[in-house]
């Protein structure tokens, strides 16, 4: 199954692109499967859940979160934490129901829930004795 969700990228870090207005990484996600689907857990730290956008769109998963600038009105003397908008996208297989996925932001942390299509799922078959 280690086809249903397909990494953009290779890379430890995360990096950033300046395709936006502004500064945009890309967050690092962990991604664990079982039986009834995957869960993906992303680090997207400064980003509101009224500011993140979750989208299933042709088999792609497409996540944007916008993070608000900090220290407005303030001089900056020294700054070793960049701020910027977090930008990924997965390719999705047609093995999950997207109708069903679910996502919770909490801490910095977006948790995916991607459950399984029913006719992937593994089927106990009843024996009767005879």
């Amino acid at each position: 199954m280690k086809d249903l969700v397909k990494k953009e990228t290779e890379s430890n870090v995360a990096t950033a692109e300046h395709t936006r207005s502004g500064t945009t990484y890309v967050p690092r996600f962990d991604i664990v499967e079982t039986e009834d689907g995957m869960t993906l857990f992303g680090d997207m730290p400064g980003v509101a859940s009224e500011d993140l956008e979750v989208q299933f769109e042709n088999e792609h998963l497409i996540i944007f979160g916008k993070v608000e600038p900090r220290h407005n009105g303030h001089e900056h003397v020294y700054g070793e934490y960049d701020i910027g908008d977090y930008h990924r996208e997965f390719h999705v297989s047609q093995k999950i129901d997207a109708e069903k996925i679910s996502a919770e932001l909490k801490n910095g942390v977006l948790t995916l829930h991607l459950p399984k299509s029913e006719s992937l799922k593994p089927k106990k078959i009843e024996v009767k004795a005879g």
